[in-house]
């Protein structure tokens, strides 16, 4: 048993069945939901976890080596269920900050997506400086988690539509050590307790369909 905060949290280790890499950490916890507490930026996992537990949201976590692709994600991941995804830290012509929440395979239309979304100009990746000031977190460590750094709110988080479709949703818990699931539901009670109202656009392509000539059908 350890108890933090107010929180009662069992933890138990096991090794991932065909995967030692892995070890999944399975959490039960019990605590009334509260406010967004004032974390010291950065947020650590330990923090993220706590808040969680805070606001009764489920979730489990298993760790791995470092993951900084996607492609290396699908090999070391194991057998974890739900839908995978990726994160584009991005900035407007304006200088103003999106992340954007999509399925590992989505299809984004950069040239696009500030039409979509209505930026102001083409976006471009924002900077590892501005990662680390925003959203307090390490490049390759990309997630919607890290809007608890966020308190100013001068990142605007978009969850792709497509991507939801999945449940539950895995996110790296602001370090890519590590692999959070979570529910639909649980992450946007997540970003609200954030002040960050969940903005659902359709910021993929559509998957595109087999052609007669290709044999599909």
């Amino acid at each position: 048993m350890v108890f933090a905060a107010g929180v009662i949290r069992r933890l138990t280790a096991q090794p991932s069945v065909g995967h030692p890499a892995l070890n999944l950490i399975n959490i039960t916890a019990f605590a009334p939901p509260t406010a967004l507490p004032e974390f010291v930026m950065p947020s650590a996992p330990a923090d993220l976890f706590a808040f969680l537990d805070r606001l009764n949201i489920s979730y489990s976590t298993v760790s791995h080596p470092p993951l900084f692709t996607v492609e290396q994600s699908r090999e070391l991941r194991g057998t974890i269920p739900g839908g995978h995804t990726k994160n584009l830290f991005l900035r407007d012509k304006r200088g103003a900050y999106y992340l954007v929440v999509a399925s590992e395979d989505a299809a984004i239309d950069m040239k696009g997506l500030h039409r979509r979304l209505g930026a102001k100009g083409r976006f471009s990746f924002g900077s590892a400086d501005a990662l680390r000031e925003l959203l307090g977190i390490e490049p390759g460590s990309v997630t919607p988690f890290a809007a608890i750094n966020d308190v100013a709110g001068k990142v605007v988080v978009v969850l792709d539509a497509a991507m939801l479709v999945h449940e539950p949703l895995n996110y790296h818990p602001l370090v890519n050590t590590m692999t959070t699931s979570i529910s639909q539901a649980g992450l946007m009670t997540f970003l609200r307790a954030c002040g960050h109202e969940p903005r659902i656009e359709t910021a993929s392509e559509p998957p595109s369909l087999p052609s007669a000539a290709c044999g599909g059908g």
